[in-house]
């Protein structure tokens, strides 16, 4: 073409098209009317234009996996289950691997580790048990992370070693963060302060790291969580090398529970599949889909295999893996990963002044910031101010589910001795169930 496209066209500026909606208010005020605030402090714009833009990111593209988690009880069991979800579409299987007696040879028998990626996430440290398992397979990832034990649990994986980073793969699990009600903005600071207390030991100077892992759990705030997934590329790549290192970033992203719901429950379909698609146009590289039954369900193939379903209509129908990098270039989006970046960036930066993340974890500031994210959040979702369709909004009051949780549903407290104040996952519903429950 000779003629640019639409050069016929006058060009309209930011402040033109501001004019134009100020007189199409009628008097409104503008910023009462059409903006609006989020949790992270921002102000939501009603349009976004290429003059106003600041900063722009180039961030490298993405191939995702359709991954599937399975927790190892039974070396047999589990890998007839991973043999059959490969075979039905699975790129990546993730071992939940809960103690050094499992066999990973038998596990991994049969399965072919050029074609399908291997996660093993161990709930233990042993160094001896890892060690083997770079005897049996070199390509296999190691999903293993002490710091985020820590502040899920209050203690440190029970081991005589004290040593944060055994293999040469560091893990930052944010997904407590999220579940536990942080807001997109702590989220991205926790995790970049995670990060830094393992660079900062004396173990990440003896290791040479070839991967980090980030997993993060997605939420329904679509746009946000696009961004927030390249925030999380943008923020390593400021970090990283300030340590000389050039380790690749791996993203596995999985929908988050603080959103689900038992009543109605299938809408949680609808919500997971709009927090994959988030995962995959933010640049994960691996996106593990929710059971839509998860919550009050035993493991169950029906609910498993609709999950998978969900992945593989995005990338063999829908083709989100034909387009990488599909959110590149949009104003609001590039907006966003700014924003959100560069206010995770002053929090972190403030969690550092203060002896960085363990230190703030064992003063209990992590938590008492995190305790005033949620509360906030709950208070937003009692009063109607957040929805969930069929729970707090058109509740079905049909609907009976007494008799069908296999699984409790709700927080369980566990009295027990710890090291500091675990961080405590909980669903926005739970309290509306329980008493609905109650009414059955």
């Amino acid at each position: 073409m000779s003629n640019p496209l639409f050069s016929a066209f006058e060009k309209v500026s930011s402040k033109a098209w501001k004019q134009k909606i100020q007189v199409d208010l009628k008097g409104a005020d503008y910023n009462n009317t059409l903006v609006w605030k989020t949790n992270e402090g921002i102000d939501v714009r009603p349009f976004y234009h290429q003059d106003e833009m600041t900063e722009t990111f180039t961030i490298q593209p993405q191939h995702w996996a359709i991954g599937q988690i399975i927790f190892v009880q039974n070396e047999k069991a589990s890998n007839k289950k991973a043999l059959d979800a490969i075979e039905r579409g699975a790129e990546t299987i993730k071992f939940i691997i809960p103690s050094n007696t499992i066999s990973i040879e038998e596990t991994l028998e049969n399965i072919d580790l050029e074609t399908t990626s291997i996660q093993l996430e161990l709930l233990f440290s042993d160094e001896q048990f890892v060690n083997n398992l770079a005897k049996i397979s070199e390509k296999a990832q190691i999903i293993h992370d002490p710091i985020g034990h820590l502040a899920k649990t209050g203690n440190w994986f029970e081991s005589s070693e004290n040593r944060l980073i055994t293999t040469n793969q560091i893990t930052i699990d944010t997904t407590t963060y999220q579940n536990a009600g942080a807001t997109m903005v702590q989220q991205l600071a926790y995790g970049l302060s995670h990060l830094n207390d393992y660079f900062n030991t004396a173990d990440f100077a003896k290791a040479e790291i070839q991967t980090i892992h980030f997993n993060v759990s997605v939420s329904t705030n679509y746009f946000f969580e696009i961004a927030k997934l390249r925030a999380f590329r943008v923020l390593y790549n400021t970090l990283a090398p300030e340590y000389n290192c050039k380790a690749q970033l791996k993203i596995n992203a999985i929908p988050t529970k603080r959103n689900k719901t038992i009543y109605d429950y299938n809408t949680n379909m609808l919500r997971t599949t709009t927090e994959c698609m988030s995962a995959i146009l933010g640049g994960a590289n691996t996106v593990f889909n929710l059971p839509y039954d998860a919550l009050y369900h035993k493991d169950n193939e029906f609910g498993e295999r609709i999950a998978r379903n969900q992945l593989l209509i995005l990338k063999k129908e829908s083709y989100f893996d034909e387009v990488n990098n599909a959110s590149d270039g949009s104003y609001y989006i590039e907006t966003l990963t700014a924003q959100l970046a560069e206010k995770a960036l002053t929090l972190f930066k403030d969690i550092e002044a203060n002896g960085g993340f363990i230190a703030q974890l064992k003063d209990g500031q992590i938590q008492k910031k995190l305790k005033e994210s949620a509360t906030k959040e709950q208070a937003q979702f009692d009063s109607g101010n957040i929805t969930l369709l069929g729970t707090n909004k058109h509740p079905n009051a049909e609907d009976k589910m007494k008799h069908n949780l296999e699984l409790f549903p709700f927080l369980k407290m566990n009295p027990r001795k710890t090291l500091i104040e675990p961080i405590i996952e909980r669903r926005l519903a739970e309290t509306l169930e329980q008493n609905r429950l109650k009414t059955e």
